[in-house]
């Protein structure tokens, strides 16, 4: 099914219709890092019509974990009773005191996961230990953080908890929308979200900001449509919420991922590094689940920590700053030596800008 989704002929009917909708300048935002990515692989922020700018907004949860929950995963790294595990990307990501992989050469015990239910295998076999899982995601990857609380809970195993840093977008959206400088006038909404979460979260923000968001897949034809729908809003003075992504994305989302979270999480306010506290932006462990919290579990202090002074990824977080318009990029900061998330992670800005544009 790929193949039809990256068809040369239908990206250049897709952007001869695009050509010929737009009379004006316009700025979208898509919100995925993997969207990002596609759009830089096959060069589609230069094939679109001139005037129509493509931002990339918060959009890869490794990039937006903030310096101080990482500073938290080390430090629980440090602690010879500790098994610390994450998913791989999270392991390069500088924090204020080096990185995991640093914490783990330091003699540290941090395991590169697939999933949180690896992590809950592991303290099953190792009952001596803490094992601590890095739960960083968007919504997508928080079904299965929640379904490891509930199967360690209905097994009593005592030494599994979560260092939570899982994110919700919506209320991102709302935050950069919020910004006085905000430039974004329709967003591209990250389709895999949706087929989770469902779409009712996104009315509200579309009635309230009259802005046009249009739920978008990953393959050049995906973004096309994504960015065809959104265009044929603007043109026409509209602002709805419209899928551009059915073949994949439901109104409701998937209803038993969604009563998994609804039962094991609540909304919480939770920082976002570029955005700051983002009200309702994360989710936290609900009182019933309480006892598989990390942060509680070891009295870990929650204080803020600043980027390094030459790093201006918040900036390029909130779709202000192009990574090549960072004076460190490609020079000061690289993917072999980062000075922020956005160089590491595999849905990075940076990262995209460095692989398919150079240094």
């Amino acid at each position: 099914m790929s193949a039809e989704y990256r068809d040369p002929a239908t990206v250049e009917r897709l952007l001869g219709t695009i050509a010929r909708t737009v009379t004006r300048p316009w700025t979208l935002m898509e919100i995925c890092g993997g969207q990002t990515h596609a759009i830089l692989r096959a060069g589609l922020d230069r094939l679109l019509p001139q005037g129509v700018r493509l931002l990339h907004g918060p959009g890869c949860p490794v990039c937006v974990t903030p310096i101080e929950r990482i500073d938290q995963a080390i430090e629980l790294a440090a602690r010879p009773d500790v098994i610390l595990c994450s998913f791989g990307d999270m392991l390069r990501v500088p924090g204020s005191v080096g990185d995991l992989l640093a914490a783990r050469a330091a003699g540290g015990d941090v395991r590169a996961v697939y999933s949180p239910l690896d992590a809950l295998a592991l303290a099953q076999r190792e009952p001596q230990r803490q094992v601590v899982f890095f739960a960083v995601g968007f919504e997508t990857t928080a079904p299965a953080a929640a379904a490891a609380v509930r199967q360690a809970a209905a097994l009593s195993v005592g030494n599994f908890s979560l260092l939570m840093a899982q994110v919700r977008v919506p209320p991102a959206i709302a935050a950069i929308l919020e910004a006085p400088d905000c430039r974004v006038q329709g967003f591209l909404a990250a389709g895999h979200v949706c087929t989770v979460m469902g779409q009712g979260e996104y009315a509200p923000l579309v009635a309230r900001f009259g802005v046009p968001i249009v739920v978008t897949g990953f393959e050049p034809v995906d973004i096309l449509l994504g960015v065809l729908a959104c265009l044929r809003q603007l043109e026409a003075g509209q602002a709805r919420l419209e899928n551009a992504y059915a073949r994949a994305a439901r109104a409701d989302g998937n209803p038993a991922a969604r009563a998994l979270l609804e039962d094991v999480f609540e909304p919480v306010t939770r920082r976002w590094r570029g955005l700051g506290a983002v009200p309702d932006g994360g989710l936290g462990l609900r009182p019933g689940y309480a006892a598989f919290d990390a942060a509680a579990r070891f009295g870990l202090a929650d204080r803020e920590a600043a980027e390094p002074a030459a790093c201006r990824a918040g900036e390029v977080l909130q779709g202000r700053l192009k990574p090549a318009e960072c004076p460190a990029f490609g020079r000061d900061c690289t993917p072999q030596r980062p000075l922020g998330a956005p160089m590491v992670s595999s849905e990075g800005a940076c990262a995209a800008y460095y692989r398919y544009r150079g240094a």
